[in-house]
């Protein structure tokens, strides 16, 4: 009776020294190369109008030189848009310079290739610092085909981390412009 008491005993501390130790490492080292990230993402005003847009972005690392690529694909646009506003966070907004913005043509990345721009679309850019947007006005209307589109930063991001969220707002080609959303980006940025 007793031998089977020390081998409860001794299999129970065993289970305590592992769970114990995984615990450190988890606690010592938790932003390991091979570390997770979770995948939960919350809006604070979740309506049925809010759309998420797909992005990409180079670095999350706060105060670290960024390029960030904002996709409209083909499917998040259902008329041609004759302009594109990009409602941009205020800490953002300050770091922006118009010559460090793009509007191209964009191949997606994804497990086998990289997100790059395929065609650059000339355009006219404008910074509006009272409304915090970019306005972008392609020369030429931007179709609703089947390609996709980006608008790409090169910016320094914020030395806050955080989440960051930009808007878009687009204006049909047609005989009577109509203004309307677009969808929303939700960005990460570490704290570390």
């Amino acid at each position: 009776m007793f031998s089977k008491f020390q081998k409860n005993k001794s299999s129970i501390n065993f289970l305590k020294n592992i769970i114990f130790t995984s615990f450190l490492l988890f606690t010592f080292y938790p932003n390991s190369p091979n570390a997770l990230n979770a995948g939960l993402e919350f809006q604070w005003d979740s309506s049925d109008n809010f759309k998420r847009l797909k992005w990409f972005q180079k670095d999350d690392k706060k105060s670290a030189k960024n390029k960030i690529f904002f996709f409209l694909r083909a499917s998040d646009r259902k008329t041609g848009l004759i302009k594109v506003s990009l409602k941009v966070p205020d800490l953002f907004l300050k770091k922006i310079k118009k010559e460090k913005i793009n509007f191209c043509q964009v191949q997606i990345g994804g497990y086998t290739k990289r997100s790059k721009c395929l065609k650059n679309i000339s355009t006219e850019i404008e910074i509006d610092k009272k409304n915090q947007s970019i306005d972008i006005f392609p020369t030429s209307p931007i179709p609703s085909d089947k390609d996709n589109y980006a608008i790409v930063l090169n910016v320094v991001n914020p030395n806050r981390g955080g989440l960051y969220q930009f808007h878009a707002f687009g204006q049909s080609s047609g005989n009577i412009p109509v203004s309307f959303y677009l969808g929303s980006w939700t960005l990460k940025m570490q704290s570390q």
